[in-house]
């Protein structure tokens, strides 16, 4: 006979799970898998079969690993299969994990999702300038073209500031992760609260500006344009939420057929201007009086109009925002896109303001019709060309959106799994598309342009604030990090981002003082409202992690249960559910509560015609309330047992259909709802499925 030494030795240590060891499990195991004995044709042959799901709802891959299958994912219900097929049809089917590489984008199809913010706000740029120039009269605007200049100066030293932001952080993130990896987490979170800022003003500014160009072709839907933006903006979360494949085939033929149809007719217009000379423009008189001097040519009203032309260089942050979505090469792919976006930008940009200025273009007071349609009508009068100019612009403008919707949610995910925002801006949906940040993303978007009235011009002033904060603190936070390394020639690109911080802070100073007053208090207001809310989001992660690590019962033999089983009535339910207790612990009670004691004396006589196999607490409630007096009974008996765990256990009655549900109190939800954010309470429910009704003939 073995001694209880030799009967324990090589045993594994006792950590109270007892029979739950997974020694105990057979080869294979997976927890779906049934076995049949059957015997051989000899004694003494027998065998174990063993008998999977024939459903197919999951692929066995390896010893307790299961992979589900479509058909596990399949809606079950009539309303569940209907709302299943219509997020079909809005969405598409959805796409496996493994298949994240096909949907990534090449260079051309990058250069319309990523670069198309950029692009498009060459259709503004210039008419944002003279709005602000012509404040101080008409001849104010000979300053439209040198300030042009300056702007593209300063795109063309962000452009290579950026193509070693791409180098340097091939993994996206942009600013943010640059700044928070050399310069610390406050500034890590200005730049990812001012980024966040502008993709939200870069959606309201590109749609409304779209809308406005298509009301310059048809006055009569100006006042529609609110209306006409939301539509838009519903449009394009639908398509975002389709993935980055299909929304880069949707916004790259717009994209092209703009830039296409606008160097054509820019080239037209320098040939002409070089050649046979511009033709005459005349602006409404109208036009001319209603921008009598109305300011004085002050320096301040210069760096105004400069800050509101800068608003041309958003954009540029998307691309190395989103390098991880290109294809391999990543980086060559990105900064390709890159260096094409501020080229053909500042092509667009210098022959609008070069033409426009030329021609005597001046900007229509009402907002009704935009300079680019001025320009455009005069060039090439208003044939089909003018037309096919006018709609790709619309369209293009209305789709920049779409760099922000894909750099919202990149840079979202990255600061939820930093723990600087909820956890479920991680979440890719069905289509690997960020949900959560797509949807975050439309919603305020629309919320600012009905608040706005789908004004361009009300819009502006808020805009262009946030991006060059987080331009410069990108900038500054690379001078440190080459300093850091010190790789080849790192004085000569620590010195172009030195260039990059000093001339993007200058414009974010002139910027933020310039539309001060304006709006942009707003924006310079909310962006530490945003950190400090970030901030506040790390704290709780940090708190609950810290929670989590604490000395709680982790092992069976540690937890002790009090259990509680609120019962209204004696039914099959409720012996149901006091069964399925007692099967867990012998420390069961039931409690009731009566109204008065005539009905509380009613129902101990039944409880004890019944047989007291559960111990009975009955409350009686003069207020009729059922919640309030429950939860204080719980509260002294968790004060009484403080090292037990206490578990409320619900008999709950399910009705066969929806309407069913209005027939019945639906206590069990209240007293669920009530005990939700109660402390060491377990809370579950026994549920009792009400048969569906046959109906005759069935």
């Amino acid at each position: 006979m073995e001694t209880e030494s030799e009967q324990r030795a090589g045993a594994p240590p006792d950590d109270g799970w007892g029979d739950c060891q997974p020694a105990q499990m057979a080869p294979g195991f997976s927890g779906l898998e049934a076995r049949e004995y059957r015997p051989g044709s000899r004694p003494g042959a027998g065998y174990v079969r063993r008998v999977r799901d024939p459903k197919a709802e999951f692929r066995f891959v390896d010893e307790g690993l299961l992979e589900a299958t479509p058909e596990a994912n399949a809606a079950r219900g009539g309303f569940g299969k209907l709302m299943a097929g219509i997020k079909r049809v809005l969405i598409g089917a959805p796409v496996a994990s493994e298949h994240e590489s096909e949907e990534r984008t090449g260079k051309l199809k990058g250069l319309a999702i990523f670069a198309s913010d950029n692009i498009s706000s060459s259709a503004y740029a210039t008419e944002e300038i003279m709005r602000v120039l012509v404040l101080a009269g008409v001849g104010a605007l000979a300053l439209t073209m040198p300030l042009t200049l300056a702007i593209i100066v300063i795109l063309g030293i962000v452009v290579v500031s950026y193509r070693q932001v791409i180098f340097a952080y091939p993994n996206g993130g942009g600013s943010y992760v640059v700044a928070f990896e050399n310069l610390g987490t406050a500034a890590g979170l200005i730049a990812a609260a001012s980024l966040l800022t502008d993709y939200v003003l870069t959606v309201a500014v590109s749609v409304s500006a779209g809308v406005e160009a298509v009301t310059s072709a048809f006055p009569a839907a100006h006042e529609s344009r609110v209306l006409i933006s939301v539509a838009v903006i519903a449009f394009m979360t639908v398509v975002n939420l389709r993935g980055i494949r299909e929304s880069g085939n949707v916004f790259a033929i717009p994209t092209y057929i703009y830039a296409v149809s606008m160097l054509a007719m820019l080239a037209g217009g320098f040939v002409r201007y070089f050649t046979t000379g511009l033709p005459e423009y005349q602006a409404p008189a109208d036009w001319i009086s209603g921008h009598g001097p109305a300011e004085a040519l002050t320096l301040l009203l210069v760096l105004r109009a400069f800050a509101s032309g800068s608003v041309a260089l958003t954009g540029t942050e998307a691309v190395s925002n989103g390098v991880p979505a290109f294809k391999k090469p990543e980086v060559p792919n990105a900064q390709i896109v890159l260096v094409a976006m501020g080229t053909l930008f500042a092509t667009i940009f210098f022959g609008i303001s070069f033409l426009s200025g030329h021609l005597g273009i001046i900007p229509d007071p009402d907002e009704v019709e935009t300079v680019n349609s001025q320009l455009t009508r005069a060039l090439v009068g208003t044939g089909w060309f003018y037309y096919l100019i006018q709609f790709s612009t619309a369209v293009l403008l209305i789709l920049a959106a779409n760099t922000a919707f894909n750099g919202f949610p990149r840079l979202a995910s990255i600061l939820a799994k930093d723990k600087f925002l909820p956890h479920q801006f991680e979440f890719r949906g069905d289509r690997l598309a960020f949900s959560t940040g797509i949807t975050a993303l439309a919603l305020t978007s629309i919320a600012l342009v009905i608040v706005q009235g789908g004004s361009v011009t009300a819009l502006i002033p808020l805009y262009t604030v946030g991006v060059f904060v987080a331009f410069t603190l990108s900038q500054i936070g690379l001078v440190r990090h080459w300093y850091g390394v010190r790789g080849p020639r790192w004085p000569a690109r620590a010195a172009v981002n030195g260039l990059g911080a000093a001339a993007t802070g200058v414009v974010a100073v002139v910027v933020a003082v310039s539309k001060f007053l304006l709006g942009a208090w707003i924006v310079l207001l909310l962006i530490p409202l945003l950190v400090t809310m970030m901030m506040a989001i790390n704290r709780h992660y940090a708190r609950v992690k810290t929670e989590l690590e604490g000395d709680i019962p982790i092992t069976p033999a540690a937890i002790k249960h009090t259990i509680i089983v609120p019962v209204a009535d004696l039914n099959r339910v409720a012996i149901q559910t006091l069964a399925y207790a007692r099967s867990i612990s012998p420390n069961v009670t039931a409690v009731h509560i009566a109204e008065d004691e005539e009905a509380a004396r009613e129902f101990r006589e039944k409880w004890h015609a019944w047989g007291d196999k559960v111990p009975l607490v009955t409350i009686e409630s003069p207020y009729r309330s059922v919640v309030g007096p429950l939860l204080r009974y719980i509260d002294n008996i968790d004060r009484r047992d403080k090292h037990d765990t206490v578990t409320v256990i619900l008999p709950e009655y399910v009705a066969g259909h929806w309407w069913e549900h209005l027939l019945h109190n639906q206590t069990a939800l209240r007293i669920k709802a009530a005990l939700l954010f109660r402390p060491g309470t377990v809370v579950t429910s026994v549920p009792y499925h009400a048969a569906r009704p046959v109906h005759a003939g069935a």
